[in-house]
């Protein structure tokens, strides 16, 4: 477990759904990822990096809704630039699951 912080703390973490609209490989990153653009509604679309492989194929990806944390600082990951981190939980056999809400949520909407 990692340390306790305060309510305050979390705050200050802007976690909103979107719904993923390209994907395409990334061919430059060192673990295999996609490159995804996600539309957070009112906020824009943005773009990020997911070591999402191993569970998910490209199809499968498209037009399916998740949560991302969208005031990260940009990541620049070989040639390209992330700009939300996609939220998932390793799973027993250490591949990530994404973290989705179980409804159709509107884009761009805030996780409380």
């Amino acid at each position: 477990m990692k340390d306790e912080i305060s309510f305050e703390d979390f705050l200050k973490t802007d976690i909103r759904v979107g719904t993923i609209i390209e994907v395409n490989d990334f061919p430059k990153a060192r673990k295999p990822a996609y490159q995804l653009k996600i539309d957070f509604g009112s906020l824009g679309i943005k773009k990020s990096s997911a070591q999402i492989t191993d569970l998910y194929t490209k199809e499968e990806l498209l037009h399916k809704q998740v949560s991302a944390i969208i005031n990260f600082k940009p990541r620049q990951i070989a040639n390209f630039k992330s700009e939300v981190l996609v939220l998932g939980v390793y799973n027993t056999d250490d591949k990530v699951v994404l973290l989705q809400p179980s409804k159709t949520i509107k884009n761009g909407e805030q996780v409380s």
